[in-house]
């Protein structure tokens, strides 16, 4: 891919994750007004009373303005997860790693180049790129006159790093949103918790019977927006940890294949 094209596509995943948040902090919002906040949830009609028994939408609202943010963090999150699974499946290519690892090796022993670049164009994918661009690289060096053996080599070992270099930032594309919500859901949830806890020990202050009222909802709110963060920032611990696992192993798939390349065209080389 050229520099203007890989600019072009580096811009429309920015505008997409800009959006993406924009867009979920808008529905979360919404849901939290206009479905949580459903007069039809709580006694008397009133958000400001108490929910319906056994309505949890009603509860959930009860968490109190932090709620939206917690709730647009997970529609956050599960959007990237969506878009992380699509574009890593992607990059993976149509054969399993390992298969077309192998089947790479074998066409090299048998110094079958065009037969294995075209089975880069089947496979596709970040590891596809890789080893097509090494490929062609291979061919060009061993019509070189000018360079000498060990100069080939580390051309050769340079165009695969660099091919390598422009497959693993669409790889990891994203992954910082996720680990930034592992990290700071939990912060978030714990402002609504001590929130709701000061709102709690305010309606204990009161002079004479304290406000059951009031002291309910400080508790929910305290509750939910603890469950909210808590929830969040595990599910993306885990699909952070699962997306990086996939990508090491891509990675060293990448690697392996390189080495493979460089290995069989150093021991053709007099």
């Amino acid at each position: 891919m050229s520099k203007s094209g890989q600019s072009l596509k580096d811009a429309l995943q920015s505008l997409f994750a800009g959006g993406a948040i924009i867009i979920a902090l808008l529905i979360s919002y919404a849901i939290y007004y206009l479905v949580l906040g459903n007069p039809v949830n709580f006694e008397g009609g009133n958000p400001d009373g108490h929910p319906m028994p056994g309505n949890y939408l009603a509860m959930m609202y009860k968490g109190g303005m932090i709620v939206p943010i917690l709730m647009s963090l997970v529609v956050i999150l599960i959007t990237f997860i969506l878009e992380r699974f699509i574009s890593i499946g992607r990059a993976r290519g149509k054969k399993r790693l390992n298969v077309f690892v192998r089947q790479l090796q074998d066409l090299l022993k048998q110094d079958k180049i065009e037969e294995a670049s075209a089975a880069c164009d089947i496979q596709k994918g970040s590891l596809g790129n890789v080893v097509k661009a090494g490929l062609h690289r291979y061919r060009a060096l061993e019509n070189d006159t000018q360079l000498n053996k060990d100069q080939k080599i580390l051309a050769l070992q340079k165009e695969i790093e660099e091919a390598t270099a422009l497959e693993l930032p669409m790889l990891s594309k994203n992954l910082v949103i996720l680990s930034t919500i592992a990290s700071i859901a939990v912060l978030i949830g714990l402002i609504g918790t001590v929130i709701g806890m000061i709102k709690a020990f305010a309606a204990l202050a009161t002079a004479g019977a304290p406000d059951a009222l009031a002291l309910a909802n400080g508790i929910s709110e305290a509750l939910i927006n603890t469950a909210f963060g808590i929830s969040g920032s595990t599910i993306a611990i885990i699909f952070y940890n699962l997306f990086s696992t996939k990508i090491d192993a891509m990675t060293y798939k990448m690697d392996e294949a390189g080495f493979s390349l460089t290995q069989t065209f150093a021991s053709k080389l007099k």
